[in-house]
């Protein structure tokens, strides 16, 4: 590639990335937001509404049922109204459900609201991915998801105080402090899901922020949009769910996302268990999530720049399995928190490198549903994940075997990534 392409590279793509990368960013930040502020809530909730802790872990769990039930669905309904449309309409959805759990009363409220967030915010990640690949060839791909998936570990760095400081609105008109940040925590999406309509481009051929030369090399840059013709029927759907390349995909991916999204859940009450304050809970909650945005996109960028995807899942799923075998043996505040910055950092890690392998091996035509699949499959694995820690943790009384499930599909997935990647060799693309 010439100085002149180059050139020509890096201007197009820092134009599309700084137009749409903050955007989506700070949408998927207060999805994941809305998804695990019940961690905090429940510091004053659990009581309140009389929820044990298996009864928490079930209900915190529905929400992923409910998005691999409707992940798929939504991603059908995205392809035939557009990515754009789709997305707003998300955000204005959960937005409303997230700031109608302040009126939760009972278990079984608790339940349906929590089934309902994941029915509305079903459509909204892999319709990201799938609205990436639209902007972003496959080179930059893995650094553009690594900037979106930075939102998952921020939104517990700036959210655990944020969450802990309104908690101590309790009593203020006569609420508590869990109804007050469900309230403002859950409204921003519903302004954020509107204003998508017109900040976000529907498309390349109408991004009025390129030029003529821009909207040529862009669009000869990605892959070409799924017609009518060549859209995933259920046909589709069930030869890529047979698929064993996609079903090994599946559990890599559950190996870092039940990590990461379990103990987005229950490590407030973990770190609870060491008798602090309501606001050194929510500091100390937001270290590992600090490290980890910083380890995710450092490590993203540089499977790019070496084009690596493989090693760069394996390594960090072989770290994640250490840390989570380490906690078992230690019961002290501080190799607790650093156990938990390595496990969740590692955990975080595999998330670029990823999406970029499986959308580099499906084929284009199946990108938006093998996406959905996948993202639908993983959250049975959360699911069941999060609710076995409230079933251990309720049977034992503690935490420390109650992350063993963790350290299971960490291998799991850790073995399956290297066999992927001895296979790939053989066929690049899934077939």
């Amino acid at each position: 590639m010439t100085q002149a392409q180059q050139d020509i590279e890096r201007g197009v793509m820092n134009k599309v990335a700084w137009r749409i990368l903050p955007f989506v960013t700070l949408g998927y930040f207060l999805a994941s937001l809305d998804r695990v502020n019940i961690a905090f809530a429940a510091l004053q909730m659990k009581s309140d509404i009389a929820l044990s802790d298996a009864a928490f872990g079930f209900g915190a769990g529905l929400f992923f049922i409910a998005y691999c039930i409707f992940a798929v669905p939504a991603n059908m309904l995205l392809e035939r109204f557009g990515p754009v449309r789709w997305l707003a309409l998300t955000m204005v959805s959960w937005g409303l459900v997230s700031s109608c759990m302040a009126a939760v009363s009972g278990p079984y409220s608790f339940y349906i609201l929590r089934f309902l967030l994941g029915v509305t915010e079903a459509g909204f990640f892999p319709g990201v991915i799938y609205y990436l690949t639209l902007w972003f060839p496959s080179g930059h791909r893995s650094r553009a998801v690594a900037i979106l998936m930075i939102a998952l570990p921020l939104s517990s760095v700036l959210g655990s105080p944020l969450s802990a400081m309104l908690l101590l609105l309790d009593g203020w008109f006569g609420m508590r402090g869990w109804h007050w940040l469900f309230i403002i925590e859950g409204s921003p999406a519903i302004f954020l899901g509107i204003a998508a309509l017109w900040v976000l481009p529907h498309s390349v051929s109408r991004a009025s922020f390129l030029t003529e030369g821009d909207k040529t090399w862009l669009s000869g840059q990605v892959e070409k949009v799924p017609t009518e013709k060549t859209r995933a029927s259920f046909s589709d759907i069930w030869k890529l769910f047979c698929n064993k390349y996609v079903l090994a995909l599946t559990l890599i991916y559950i190996g870092g996302t039940s990590v990461t999204n379990g103990l987005s859940l229950w490590q407030p009450q973990i770190i609870s268990t060491f008798n602090l304050t309501t606001m050194q809970i929510g500091f100390l909650n937001s270290i590992p999530f600090a490290f980890a945005s910083v380890a995710m996109y450092f490590w993203s960028s540089h499977s790019d720049k070496t084009g690596e995807r493989v090693m760069h899942l394996a390594i960090p799923l072989a770290v994640g399995a250490v840390a989570l075998t380490s906690i078992i043996f230690v019961n002290a505040l501080i190799p607790t928190i650093i156990i938990l910055c390595i496990a969740i950092s590692a955990a975080s890690m595999i998330k670029g490198p990823f999406w970029a392998l499986a959308t580099e091996m499906i084929p284009a035509r199946n990108t938006a549903m093998a996406i959905a699949l996948i993202n639908a499959l993983n959250n049975l694995g959360v699911f069941a994940g999060t609710y076995l820690i409230g079933i251990i943790k309720g049977h034992t009384g503690s935490f420390t075997y109650a992350l063993i499930p963790y350290l299971a599909i960490s291998v799991v997935a850790c073995s399956l990534t290297l066999w992927l990647g001895h296979r790939r060799q053989a066929s690049p693309r899934i077939r």
